[in-house]
């Protein structure tokens, strides 16, 4: 193959990342003509579904969305429908849920770094092979797993789709005594999430720059995770925030021929929500801990504004993002007081409630709009990998485009350096995760194949 030929490296099923999604990369004269991120999954019907039920029912619905950030969505729809009831949650029970929020984030971040996303950067097929070598380092990522998952069983009743979560807060709350053995884990979990910060700030990462907007929650005074506003931080440096009812209007989605997941824009243009975008929003409000754990990854120090945009740079503010969801929980549980009642009453009211919360993966949008029953006659869930499908494939062509230039890559060599490139980002496609099917087409000057 020369540059002057052209190809079609087609992968059909990506692997080491969460769902079924395939890649189609097309090369004309050295250049990169397309490169489509293909979510191929049948579509759900989610907010279909949602229609016509209950408004005390989309947390329990829209859990099942995804197995790996339930918590996410059930939290995203419990500000929601409140927001359309009219009703606030104490204080406690905010704290609560915090706690249970940032299980999650310890067990998915984990699982990304560990599991999906360190294997690139040391060489190895998959964490199974890299546990044959490596296995301290693999045994390091599922404790802090686990440690995640024990925080989401005792505040959610079960590690996978909580049971405990309702409308309003929890059916139960849990008492200090019941909190403290977990206190215990967590600080020597601490221990792990810095082991974790050292192990990958030692990986080797090619320069690149995503240019596209950055798009997360923000709350003065803290590392926004369960509730916020949403902030843009634009690719020429300015920072501006709007009001959450009018996410629907800033952020449009529109359907593309080639994935049954909607693609979105921020006014009009690419943005990316997630790790990235939350430290270079929202980094100065980290824990004292998280701060030197971010200095110690070399992300430089967050009181100063730093932006990191190199994508591969992720799993350091993921890593980072352990500590703070580890140090946080600690805070949390050490000033823990039980809520009189776990849950306040949510009457029905009608009305259009909005709610967003920071999965591990970035800003996840709810809308619903009740009637005077409180049943849900529209819903809206906006999912942080549909947001940052345009900004892959951009990210796709950047880094496509580079290899061409700088030499004549094989299609197996293109196609790592393509899945590579998807998985800094960590897309949640679903909860499962295949082996390749990889086809190539090969085109020489005016012959087709």
């Amino acid at each position: 193959m020369t540059h002057r030929g052209s190809r079609v490296l087609h992968v059909g099923s990506l692997s080491r990342v969460e769902g079924e999604g395939a890649l189609r990369l097309r090369v004309h004269d050295g250049a990169v003509t397309e490169a489509q991120l293909n979510i191929y999954e049948p579509p759900r019907f989610f907010e279909a579904l949602l229609r016509g039920r209950p408004h005390t029912e989309p947390p329990d619905i829209t859990a099942r969305v995804c197995g790996i950030c339930p918590v996410a969505y059930q939290l995203s729809a419990c500000a929601a429908v409140e927001d359309a009831c009219g009703v606030r949650v104490p204080p406690e029970i905010c704290a609560l849920r915090r706690l249970l929020y940032c299980g999650e984030w310890i067990e998915s971040q984990a699982l990304h770094i560990y599991l999906l996303h360190a294997p690139d950067f040391l060489g190895f097929d998959g964490a199974v092979d890299m546990a044959h070598s490596r296995r301290t380092d693999v045994e390091r990522g599922l404790r802090l797993k686990q440690t995640g998952n024990a925080l989401l069983e005792l505040l959610g009743g079960r590690a996978i789709h909580p049971v405990n979560v309702r409308l309003g807060g929890f059916h139960r709350a849990p008492t200090r005594a019941e909190l403290r053995p977990l206190a215990d884990r967590l600080e020597r979990a601490l221990d792990d999430a810095w082991d974790t910060v050292r192990w990958v700030a030692d990986f080797d990462f090619p320069e690149a720059e995503i240019d596209a907007d950055f798009l997360a929650l923000a709350a003065p005074g803290t590392y926004a995770i369960e509730s916020g506003t949403p902030a843009v931080l634009r690719a020429d440096g300015s920072v501006a925030t709007f009001p959450l009812h009018d996410f629907p209007a800033r952020v449009r989605e529109e359907q593309v021929p080639h994935s049954t997941a909607l693609h979105s824009r921020l006014d009009g243009r690419l943005h990316l929500t997630g790790s990235l975008a939350r430290f270079a929003i929202s980094g100065r409000w980290l824990s004292r801990p998280a701060v030197e754990a971010a200095r110690l990854a070399g992300l430089g120090d967050p009181y100063s504004g730093v932006v990191c945009r190199n994508p591969y740079r992720s799993i350091l503010v993921r890593a980072v993002e352990i500590v703070y969801a580890i140090s946080e929980s600690l805070r949390i549980i050490e000033t823990y007081e039980p809520p009189i009642l776990p849950c306040v009453e949510v009457p029905p009211a009608p009305g259009t409630g909005h709610g967003a919360t920071e999965a591990p993966r970035g800003l996840l949008y709810h809308r619903y709009v009740l009637d005077a029953e409180g049943l849900v006659t529209d819903a809206m869930l906006v999912p942080p990998t549909a947001q940052n499908q345009g900004t892959i494939e951009e990210d796709l062509r950047r880094a496509a485009t580079g290899a061409l230039l700088t030499g004549e890559p094989t299609d197996d060599e293109l196609q790592h350096l393509c899945e590579r490139t998807i998985r800094n980002h960590d897309p949640c496609i679903s909860c499962a995760t295949h082996f390749l099917d990889l086809t190539v087409e090969r085109t020489d000057g005016d012959t087709h194949a």
